[in-house]
């Protein structure tokens, strides 16, 4: 069994009233989706539209080539537990994003809150001791779910359920943020899982040491970065979707060098810090100035946090500001789409001479990755020390320190003045890392740890 906040498949009711099933989006569900589909897998998910919820009132469904449960939580309860407790709180203190001096300031509603959030964990941890088979291995899926692994364990000793976290985890100092009890009950729900499962060893380390200060026990941890699927991605770069919208990204370049960038509007990607390094670079480096086109395809995310609604208003001024002061009436700078268009995205990675990658802390990025297998450039890429994939491919890549915005404008200079060979072997190292793991690997190494 497979256990998420998102499922594989969403659904939304035609003219007729029939549910018509599509495959649900992200990373978790474009590397583990293939491996399970038209299996005897079931997924358990949370019902998120109005369509999911009437999917839900129908029980296990077949669609897509899934076996899907969709579970509909109270509307107020899944709104306390996904955006107050998961997206305001535990994402926040596991990527150091508070600012300290003034938040977070935990009161009466934020106990109710978690209250919602163990209440939802109790409902997913409930739907599987009902529907597991005798034996059966569960894999359960990031931060939404962390208090799952005490009630399997009270309520189905004969199941093996592992938890994987698609975060960083909190070191002692930042877990410490959170309220004692609730740090700690957070701790003891995840330690009651066979093992937890991190892309990085650095973040299996961070969890184990909140778990020796807090609860006094080391857990048992494994580390298994989650590959791209090659196949996936490079179906999706040769469609022709994707070479039209290429074509247009090359007549918006008009013929200048390119960097890219594909992400979320989300606070811990760092996105305002890597268009202040481009400006940097047009200020120190002023040769660059109508030589180089910096191209973001950044789409809005979690707009139920308010502190996301402040973080695009800024995004977007600073790209105003950026092209307001050096663009001409040939030259656009910054050329900025908040499409959430997934061949888009990848037209810009096989179009992109440098790709940044320069998160303030992230659990893996996939995006490093899937540049190494598109990139028809032999694209440079400048990968932030913190993100969890430079465990796999720094040694390929031009290290970024993501809050030195000079340093950060320096290695752009560097990627943009490689010489052609060196450029060749440093693209080619990239594809070899990138694709020295397949998903199955991912999966193969979920089902060890629950072994």
């Amino acid at each position: 069994m497979i256990v998420s906040n998102r499922g594989p498949v969403s659904f939304t009711p035609d003219e007729s009233g029939e549910l018509v099933p599509r495959r649900g989006a992200g990373g978790l569900v474009s590397g583990l989706g293939p491996l399970v589909a038209d299996s005897d897998a079931t997924w358990i998910a949370a019902a998120i539209s109005d369509g999911d919820r009437l999917a839900a009132a129908r029980g296990t469904l077949d669609a897509a080539g899934f076996r899907a449960r969709l579970l509909a939580i109270e509307p107020e309860t899944y709104r306390q537990a996904y955006d107050v407790v998961s997206n305001e709180a535990l994402w926040f203190v596991h990527h150091g994003l508070y600012d300290l001096p003034r938040a977070p300031a935990f009161g009466r509603e934020f106990r109710e809150a978690w209250g919602a959030y163990r209440r939802m964990n109790a409902r997913f941890a409930n739907a599987v001791i009902e529907d597991a088979p005798k034996g059966a291995v569960v894999l359960v899926q990031d931060y939404h779910l962390a208090l799952m692994g005490r009630d399997l364990a009270e309520g189905r000793p004969d199941i093996e359920a592992v938890h994987f976290s698609h975060t960083p985890f909190a070191p002692p100092v930042w877990l410490r943020v959170l309220p004692e009890p609730i740090a700690a009950e957070l701790l003891a729900g995840m330690s009651a899982f066979r093992a937890c499962g991190f892309h990085a060893q650095r973040w299996a380390d961070d969890f184990r040491a909140s778990c020796e200060e807090v609860l006094a026990l080391t857990p048992r941890t494994f580390v298994s970065p989650l590959p791209v699927d090659p196949d996936d991605v490079r179906q999706t770069a040769a469609s022709p979707e994707c070479d039209t919208i290429l074509a247009e990204l090359d007549e918006a370049a008009g013929g200048r060098l390119v960097i890219g960038r594909v992400d979320r509007i989300e606070l811990s990607k760092n996105i305002v810090r890597g268009f202040l390094a481009f400006e940097d670079l047009l200020d120190r480096y002023p040769g660059w100035q109508d030589r180089v086109v910096f191209m973001a395809s950044v789409y809005p995310s979690r707009q139920g946090v308010s502190d996301y609604h402040r973080y695009r208003d800024e995004v977007e001024a600073t790209v105003n500001r950026i092209n307001g002061r050096w663009g001409t009436d040939s030259w656009t700078p910054v050329v900025y789409d908040t499409r959430d268009d997934y061949p888009r995205s990848v037209a810009l990675l096989r179009r992109a001479d440098v790709l940044l990658v320069n998160p303030l802390r992230d659990g893996l990025n996939l995006v490093a990755k899937e540049g190494a297998l598109v990139s028809e450039r032999d694209a440079v890429l400048c990968l932030s020390t913190e993100a969890g994939v430079w465990a796999e491919l720094g040694e390929a890549a031009l290290p970024v320190q993501p809050f030195d915005i000079a340093a950060t404008a320096d290695t752009l200079d560097a990627a943009l003045r490689m010489p052609a060979d060196q450029r060749r072997a440093h693209a080619e190292s990239l594809r070899a890392l990138a694709q020295r793991r397949r998903p199955a690997d991912w999966l193969a190494d979920q089902l060890a740890a629950a072994g």
